[in-house]
């Protein structure tokens, strides 16, 4: 009788070193688990220390007790109920302290890449900002960069010199889009002319041979009795003849011969020339 109860007295102890360790560990750890599956594993490891306080109170009575046979006690089936439910508590321990140690890694390696990326940040400004970083130091209040100063707008003027350079250049559709823009903007009938014989040009430079004639006679209807008038009707024989069309272009170049009978010199050149390529008579 006296070992039973030694044997069960020592199977106690050790179910209450067991938890004990466990209480201990878990008020070790309840700073650093706040979660509410810490606090619940907290308030189960104080019920198995009530419930193995009072199987210790209970001691007389135990010892009163018959020994547990190999079927097991009341007695034992409770020692080994706690036993198992501590190994159960130990194991959501080690489990929920894997998870805090993970969770650490992760905010360690977050707070390093936003210290690279503040730093890479600093290097850039300190490299390309020149005394911004001496001036934040100071306290100053960064200077915002000056708005930078609209373009005036363009006068058809302008339009005409940058449309005639792009078109000595090669460049057929900025000398177009300038050319159009002149147009709008132009106020004297000469400047619609000499922007309407540009767009004309340009369409020419581009291969858009049809609508190049078009421009061509649409200068010369501008301002027909104007120096360039001759080098438009000129510039819609040329644009036929590169359509194919010689019968238009021939008629062109009899409008040319009636409306102006001593064209210039090069004019005059020029229209021989197509002449001769569409077989006027």
């Amino acid at each position: 009788m006296r070992r039973a109860v030694s044997y069960r007295f020592h199977f106690l102890a050790t179910a209450a070193a067991v938890m004990l360790v466990a209480g201990g560990m878990s008020d070790a750890r309840a700073q650093q688990i706040t979660s509410r599956e810490g606090i619940a594993l907290q308030n189960q490891i104080q019920q198995l220390n009530q419930q193995i306080g009072q199987l210790q109170a209970a001691g007389g009575n135990i010892a009163a007790t018959p020994a547990p046979t190999s079927g097991g006690g009341q007695s034992g089936d409770l020692v080994a109920q706690l036993l198992d439910r501590v190994s159960a508590l130990e194991a959501q321990n080690r489990e929920m302290r894997g998870q805090l140690d993970q969770l650490t890694n992760q905010v360690q390696q977050q707070n390093a890449t936003m210290s690279k990326q503040i730093s890479d940040m600093q290097f850039a400004a300190q490299n390309g900002g020149g005394g911004a970083p001496a001036a934040a130091a100071s306290g100053d209040a960064p200077v915002a960069p000056a708005a930078p100063t609209p373009a005036k707008p363009r006068t058809a003027a302008d339009l005409l010199q940058a449309g005639q350079s792009a078109l000595r250049g090669g460049d057929y559709a900025t000398a177009q889009s300038d050319a159009q823009q002149a147009l709008k903007s132009a106020k004297s009938a000469q400047g619609k002319m000499d922007a309407q014989f540009l767009l004309a040009q340009s369409m020419a430079g581009q291969k858009q041979y049809r609508d190049s004639a078009v421009a061509y006679y649409d200068a010369y209807n501008r301002a027909p009795h104007s120096p360039r008038a001759q080098e438009a009707l000129l510039g819609v024989s040329a644009s036929m003849l590169a359509l194919g069309d010689k019968h238009s272009a021939c008629e062109a170049l009899a409008k040319l011969h009636t409306e102006f009978p001593q064209p210039s010199p090069r004019v005059k050149t020029a229209a021989a020339s197509f002449k001769t390529r569409a077989a006027c008579h």
